[in-house]
């Protein structure tokens, strides 16, 4: 679509979030339980999938654009984690 020159870090961590804003906002009034019943509602669950690939792909073009090795970055997040806790 020509959108390259535009998704520099900066704007695809804004589009992160707004993406992110998304999804939450699924949930924004919904009870605990009721965030929990989302998983067996089958048109509810495709909405809350595609608000998180959203996420996802902009996640990935993000660590892309800024040349990081998510996977890496993940490995390195959980050893950390285990170590603290």
């Amino acid at each position: 679509r020509g959108w390259a020159p535009f998704h520099t870090p900066k704007n695809l961590a804004t589009a992160l979030l707004v993406e992110a804003a998304e999804l939450a906002e699924l949930f924004q009034w919904l009870t605990a339980e009721q965030s929990e019943d989302v998983a067996s509602d089958a048109i509810e669950r495709e909405r809350v999938g595609d608000e998180a690939a959203d996420v996802l792909l902009y996640l990935a073009q993000l660590a892309d654009a800024t040349g990081i090795d998510l996977e890496a970055c993940v490995e390195r997040k959980l050893a950390r984690i285990a170590v603290k806790h």
